[in-house]
């Protein structure tokens, strides 16, 4: 994980949750945690670590992901053991 990623797991974990971050930031975390990427339809995605699967539908026509989405990856990070 470099140094840009771990700023984003730190700003994913921050209280209040953000709607600043960029979602793109949030995939490149994921996937520097270890995550694989499954595309779905259109703008869904869903990343698989394990046996744990999350579904997210990726933001647009804005960049920045939604608080509900930050608070999801937030989730499922910490149920994989990703935590700052």
């Amino acid at each position: 994980m470099n140094s840009k990623q771990r700023k984003t797991l730190e700003a994913v974990f921050r209280k209040p949750t953000s709607a600043t971050i960029v979602w793109s930031d949030i995939e490149s975390l994921l996937t520097a945690v270890g995550c694989e990427v499954i595309e779905g339809p259109g703008s869904s995605v869903s990343f698989k670590y394990g046996d744990e699967l999350e579904f997210f539908h990726r933001p647009h026509p804005a960049k920045e992901a939604k608080r509900y989405q930050v608070r999801a990856a937030q989730a499922f990070l910490a149920r994989i053991g990703a935590k700052p």
